[in-house]
C-alpha cells in the first residue's frame, strides 16, 4: 500500500493467493484511469506475481481486469486481479472459444482500428 495504491488477498479467491490491486482514488474503468496511475497500477501487480511465483510456486499467474458488464465487470470501481494458478485452478479455456476469421476480415478490422478506410 502506498498513497495511492493498495493490494489485498481476494475475500473469495479463485486459488491461494488471488491478490487484487487497485487505486485508492474511484475510477470505474480502464476508460477513466489515469495513464500514469494506470502504470503504476500495472507495476505494482508485476512486483506482487514475482512475489506470489516464488512465495507459492504456482504453475503460472493470469493478470485480468474486466470493463463493462458484458466483460464481466461486477466492481465498477477499477481493479486488476491477479491469480495464481494451479493444476486444480479452473480458468476460462478460451481455446474452444476462439473463432476462425479469414484475411479480409482481419484486413477490415486493422483499416478500422487504424483510421483508414475499409478497402
Amino acid at each position: 500500500e502506498d498513497e495511492e495504491v493498495i493490494a489485498f488477498l481476494d475475500i473469495k479467491p479463485l486459488s491461494k493467493g488471488h491478490v487484487l490491486v487497485l487505486p485508492k482514488k474511484h475510477f470505474e474503468n480502464i476508460y477513466d484511469i489515469p495513464e500514469d496511475l494506470l502504470c503504476k497500477i500495472n507495476v505494482v501487480a508485476k512486483k506482487l506475481a514475482i512475489r506470489l511465483k516464488e512465495k507459492l510456486s504456482p504453475d503460472g499467474i493470469v493478470l485480468n481486469q474486466n470493463n463493462g458488464i458484458r466483460a464481466g465487470q461486477t466492481i465498477f470501481h477499477y481493479h486488476i486481479h491477479i491469480k495464481p494458478v494451479y493444476e486444480d485452478t479452473p480458468i476460462f479455456e478460451e481455446g474452444e472459444h476462439r473463432k476462425n476469421v479469414n484475411k479480409d476480415e482481419m484486413d477490415s478490422l486493422l483499416n478500422i482500428l487504424i483510421g483508414k478506410e475499409v478497402i
